[in-house]
C-alpha cells in the first residue's frame, strides 16, 4: 500500500454521469473514461481507492430533499449507483455516503483516511464547483494535501470549472494533471 495517498472519486453516480441521469451532464461523461484510467494506474500502485455517493434518504427527512432543487441521488433509485465503467472493487475500495457537498462533513471519510495515515487526497468527479471544490476545502481544513486531478473534475460550464480549478490552486491545495501524477506516482513522489 502506498502509504501516504489515497484516491477520492467524488460522485460518479448514474444520476450525474449517465445520459438517463435526473441531473446528468455530458461533460461527466466525457471524464469517465479518465477516472477509470486514473482508477488503474493508483490499483497498480497499491493506493487506497474512495468512492463519495451523494445520497438522500428515501423515507425520512432530509433537508436538501426541500430546497427546490431537482431531486436526485435517491436511496433505492439507482440513481445513487456508482457508475460500473468504473469498476468498484467491494473487497478493496470504500464508500463513504455523504448527504452535503463536503465529502468530510458526517461521514466517517477522516477517519479512513487517518486510520490509513493518508496525507495526500488525490480527488477527481463532479462538480467541480460544489461537490468537489466543498471536499477540497474540508481536506484544506483537516490538514491533508488535496491535490485535484485537472482531466478528471467536470462541472456543466468549462468557464465555471477553470474559475475553481484557479481559486483551488491558488488557495487550497494542487490541480495536478494526468501525466504529472503519473510522473509523480511512478517516481514516488507522493510516498512521503
Amino acid at each position: 500500500m502506498n502509504k501516504k495517498t489515497a484516491l477520492l472519486i467524488v460522485d460518479m453516480l448514474f444520476d450525474f454521469a449517465h445520459p438517463d441521469g435526473k441531473v446528468f451532464y455530458p461533460q461527466n461523461q466525457e471524464i469517465l473514461p479518465r477516472i477509470r484510467e486514473v482508477i488503474d494506474h493508483c490499483r497498480e500502485k497499491n493506493i487506497l481507492i474512495i468512492f463519495a455517493k451523494h445520497y438522500h434518504r428515501k423515507y425520512l427527512f432530509d433537508k436538501e430533499l426541500g430546497s427546490g432543487r431537482r431531486i436526485n441521488c435517491l436511496e433505492g433509485s439507482g440513481g445513487e449507483d456508482i457508475m460500473p465503467e468504473l469498476g468498484y472493487q467491494e473487497e478493496t475500495d470504500y464508500i463513504v455516503k455523504k448527504r452535503r457537498y463536503n465529502s468530510f462533513l458526517g461521514t466517517d471519510l477522516d477517519l479512513i483516511l487517518r486510520e490509513h495515515d493518508i496525507r495526500n487526497l488525490l480527488i477527481c468527479g463532479t462538480k467541480t464547483n460544489c461537490c468537489i471544490r466543498a471536499t477540497v476545502e474540508g481536506a484544506y481544513h483537516l490538514d491533508y494535501n488535496p491535490i485535484v486531478i485537472k482531466e478528471c473534475v467536470a462541472t456543466n460550464d468549462e468557464v465555471v470549472n477553470n474559475v475553481h480549478l484557479a481559486d483551488i490552486e491558488k488557495y487550497l491545495g494542487s490541480v495536478i494533471t494526468m501525466k504529472k501524477l503519473y510522473e509523480k506516482l511512478d517516481g514516488g513522489e507522493l510516498d512521503d
